[in-house]
């Protein structure tokens, strides 16, 4: 009878997390919301909550506000602190213009390819490549849309191609900068299986052999697919309308020699060629250095101060604008109150004992195919909830305090399952319809966003097939 009560508050409080995720309405208070309710009932019950460790501040009905807190300080010494970090720099390179000069520089030999469909799968990657500069896929598309629609529309491609392929070009690039890496690396670092575990080290050896392979299919899909529905639509393709340059902000080059465009083209991914060289360094020379990811951004911050010190030839303008990597730090609050709110609802989850049960029922059936079933499961709801929400990230960041748990529970590598969730829901953001991406691109171009779908979903799908395969062959 416990057991049935259990799983049925366990499932209500899951159906208000996916409703109120499909409603867009504020994720992490829902998830605060419920966590500690799911904690108020557990005590009701007779039941521990906040885990090992747990020091009850003395009052009964303040102890799930002490969870709260705890994970605040815990989140802000690990992975959010990180996640801040990055998105400070990230910030201080839009200021100084750093983020147009690369995405110009990337861009320009674009120009220079003659055929129409061979630049499908160029735009594509290239895009891709840019995504470890500007992360967002909303920011992304607003800046492809100013800098290269105008261009691909005059070289000949069509307004849905040139929109669907716009539409994503920020899916699974490896990078020791994403958030999402991040969180998984400082997740499983916590366990013995991956003790001393970097982000770079998850990136480097286990996300990139998974998604750059998915990356190059996906491309590959693209240009099939695109070219072949422009066939089709071919009597239609006549009657198109040119976008209006009066709704894209134009971006601007930056001024200054050969000199000032080359290093402000490689200063926002310093730290990620840092990182990359430090890993070779280590893996190939055998000496260690201890080099973290908020490391690098830090040094590539100091060096930036300098480089736009010397483009401006004014120490105090350039020491003005290091307040936008604060403000960035700032900005980046969101993400890690959407970590710390994750941890707390699967804290209550904890609390009422549904995440045992479920291991020990995971531990019951093992041996019956569920080493492959989890990971399906687990991308399937990913891609569900995705799809009807337009968040890629949302769902991963919640149930990155489950990924180690279920994986040990099934008796599968925790890699079968955290990247398999991470990639799917990048790639499918796609193909939602409400997908910010989606929207802004389809009103820009003004077309229907179910047509910018249509023109996505065939690449994006067979990325996530082929992927899924793939890490299941390399880590199940």
């Amino acid at each position: 009878m416990n057991n049935v009560i259990m799983y049925s508050i366990a499932l209500m409080s899951v159906i208000v997390v996916i409703v109120m995720l499909i409603k867009k309405m504020d994720i992490k208070i829902t998830m605060f919301a419920m966590g500690v309710i799911l904690m108020y009932i557990a005590t009701f019950m007779g039941n521990t909550i906040g885990g090992e460790g747990f020091k009850s501040s003395g009052l009964t009905f303040l102890d799930p506000l002490l969870v709260i807190i705890n994970e605040f300080k815990s989140s802000l010494n690990s992975a959010g602190f990180i996640i801040m970090i990055l998105g400070g720099y990230t910030a201080y390179m839009s200021a100084i213009g750093a983020n147009e000069v690369t995405v110009h520089t990337l861009t320009k030999p674009i120009k220079k390819i003659k055929s129409v469909y061979i630049l499908v799968p160029v735009v594509f990657l290239i895009g891709n490549l840019l995504s470890l500069v500007i992360p967002s896929a909303s920011n992304l598309a607003i800046i492809l849309l100013a800098t290269l629609y105008p261009v691909l529309r005059e070289a000949g491609m069509s307004r849905l191609t040139t929109a669907a392929v716009i539409a994503t070009t920020a899916t699974v690039m490896p990078t020791p900068l994403g958030g999402d890496n991040v969180a998984i690396a400082t997740e499983l670092a916590k366990y013995p299986e991956f003790a001393g575990l970097t982000v770079s080290n998850y990136v480097l050896k286990y996300h990139a052999i998974v998604s750059i392979p998915t990356l190059i299919v996906m491309a590959a899909v693209h240009f099939f697919w695109q070219k072949y529905l422009d066939k089709r639509n071919a009597s239609h393709m006549g009657n198109e309308v040119d976008i209006e340059a009066a709704e894209i902000e134009a971006t601007k080059e930056i001024k200054g020699g050969m000199l000032f465009r080359t290093v402000y083209t490689i200063l926002p991914v310093f730290p990620i060629l840092l990182l990359i060289a430090i890993y070779l360094f280590d893996t190939f020379a055998g000496v260690t250095v201890n080099v973290s990811v908020e490391l690098a951004a830090v040094f590539s911050f100091i060096i930036a101060i300098f480089c736009e010190a010397i483009r401006k030839k004014s120490t105090a303008e350039a020491l003005n604008k290091t307040e936008s990597f604060f403000k960035g730090m700032g900005s980046s609050m969101p993400i890690v109150a959407l970590l710390v709110a994750a941890t707390v609802y699967v804290s209550g989850l904890k609390s009422i004992g549904l995440i045992s049960s479920l291991q020990a029922t995971i531990l019951e059936i093992q041996g019956s195919g569920l080493g492959f079933i989890l990971p399906l499961i687990l991308v399937g709801l990913t891609i569900l909830i995705v799809l009807l929400s337009g968040s890629g990230t949302a769902l991963f960041y919640a149930l990155v305090p489950l990924m180690m748990p279920l994986a040990t529970a099934a008796g599968i590598n925790a890699l079968a399952v955290t990247i398999p969730m991470a990639l799917a829901g990048n790639i499918i953001r796609a193909v939602s319809p409400v997908a910010a991406v989606v929207m802004i691109v389809a009103g820009t171009v003004k077309v229907s966003p179910l047509d910018i779908v249509k023109r996505t979903s065939l690449p994006m799908i067979s990325g996530v097939i082929f992927m899924f395969i793939l890490s299941m062959i390399l880590f199940l």
